[in-house]
């Protein structure tokens, strides 16, 4: 009777197996994304940084980045705001261009009023 029980356990183990891989790509991609997130972040920081001390933001911003970053991220520039599009590396393909960490960050120029 043991045996068969202890058998029966490493069938339900064997057929859990795909659903535990799943969560931990699923748990990775999450962590692949909140690090996009801090980067745009930084990125948009640095640009705005730039503005203040009269220097181009675009460059700025993609400077901050770390080099897998350079083809996966859009800046935009209008006035005293830098806005950074991030797409984080895809572990999952079917959300590889869905998922995008976004950040504005902004400073008061003197054509802004301020």
């Amino acid at each position: 009777m043991a045996e068969r029980t202890r058998g029966q356990a490493q069938v339900e183990f064997i057929a859990l197996l795909p659903v535990l891989v799943g969560l931990a790509v699923l748990a990775l991609q999450l962590m692949a994304f909140g690090y996009s997130q801090s980067l745009a972040d930084g990125a948009a920081e640095a640009g705005a940084v730039a503005i203040a001390g009269g220097r181009p933001a675009a460059p700025a911003a993609r400077a901050a980045l770390p080099g897998w970053a350079g083809s996966r991220v859009e800046v935009d520039v209008a006035g005293g705001s830098v806005e950074v599009a991030l797409r984080p590396p895809a572990l999952l393909p079917v959300l590889g261009g869905r998922l995008q960490a976004h950040s504005v960050a902004w400073v008061r120029t003197e054509t802004s009023g301020g």
